[in-house]
């Protein structure tokens, strides 16, 4: 179950990219899918950096 947002991330980045893909064919507007794929790799650093972060005692 711990893996779960690790393997969501992923999966949301591989969607984002095929539609960035689609966008660069001219079948999906590119002024949507640049943003969604850098939120989504945006996100999935963040939560790579903040995993394992030490919280104070």
């Amino acid at each position: 179950m711990n893996k779960f947002p690790f393997i969501a991330m992923i999966l949301f980045i591989l969607a984002a990219f095929f539609l960035h893909l689609l966008a660069l064919l001219k079948i999906f507007p590119i002024m949507l899918s640049t943003p969604i794929l850098f939120v989504s790799i945006l996100i999935f650093i963040f939560y790579l950096n903040n995993r394992r972060r030490f919280k104070g005692f």
